[in-house]
C-alpha cells in the first residue's frame, strides 16, 4: 500500500517568522498535534509539534504570541514520498522514534502528513474488510518503538535581560513508571 493511500491531504501549516500562538491556534482549530512550517515556495523546512510549542514557551519564558514559529520548529524533518511504500513511512518513523512524517511531492512541495493515528485507523478499516496490507502488529511494533524514551540531553538556556540575564538548567524528566511528589 502506497503513503498517497493513507495519508491526509489537507494540511494546514504555518511559516517560520509566525507566531507559535498561530500555530497552537492551527493545532487547536484542526485537531491535530503537529504544523509542518513552509517557506514561501511551500517546501517544509520544519516541522512543530504541540510539546515543541509548550516546551518553547516553558524554556523561554515568554507569551506564545512572542515566540517565532522557526526558534522552536525542528530543523531536520525527517519525510517521505507519496509514492513510498507504507511500511518504508513505518520503519522511518520507528528509526526516528516519530509520531508524524511530512509527505513530499516530487516537486519539493508539502503534499500531505502520514500520522501514526492514519495507519491506525488505516489497519482497523482493513481488518473489518478483511484484508492485511497495514497489520495491526506493525503498528504495535511502530507504537512500541517511538514510544521509547529518547535519551535526554539537558539543555542550558540564557533569558533575556527583562528575565536578569540568569541561565536556567531543566531537570530531566522522571523515568517512566515513577511519579515525583
Amino acid at each position: 500500500m502506497k503513503v498517497a493511500e493513507v495519508m491526509t491531504r489537507d494540511v494546514s501549516v504555518c511559516g517560520e517568522r509566525d507566531s507559535l500562538s498561530r500555530a497552537a491556534r492551527i493545532m487547536w482549530e484542526n485537531d491535530c498535534g503537529c504544523v509542518p512550517v513552509v517557506n514561501a515556495d511551500g517546501k517544509a523546512i520544519g516541522i512543530l509539534t504541540d510539546r515543541d510549542v509548550c516546551m518553547a514557551a516553558y524554556m523561554q519564558g515568554l507569551p506564545l504570541h512572542a515566540i517565532q514559529a522557526e526558534s522552536a520548529m525542528a530543523r531536520a524533518v525527517v519525510s517521505c514520498s507519496s509514492d513510498d511504500d507504507v511500511t518504508i513511512a513505518e520503519e522511518l518513523m520507528r528509526q526516528n522514534k516519530i509520531h508524524r512524517l511530512p509527505v513530499i511531492a516530487k516537486d519539493g512541495k508539502l503534499a500531505g502528513i502520514l500520522s501514526l493515528n492514519d495507519l491506525a485507523l488505516e489497519a482497523e478499516r482493513q481488518r473489518r474488510a478483511g484484508g492485511e496490507d497495514v497489520t495491526a502488529r506493525e503498528i504495535s511494533e511502530t507504537l512500541s518503538t517511538i514510544s521509547q524514551p529518547r535519551p535526554h540531553v539537558l539543555a542550558q538556556l540564557e533569558f533575556g535581560p527583562e528575565a536578569g540575564e540568569r541561565e536556567f538548567v531543566p531537570s530531566p524528566p522522571p523515568k517512566r513508571g515513577t511519579w515525583r511528589k
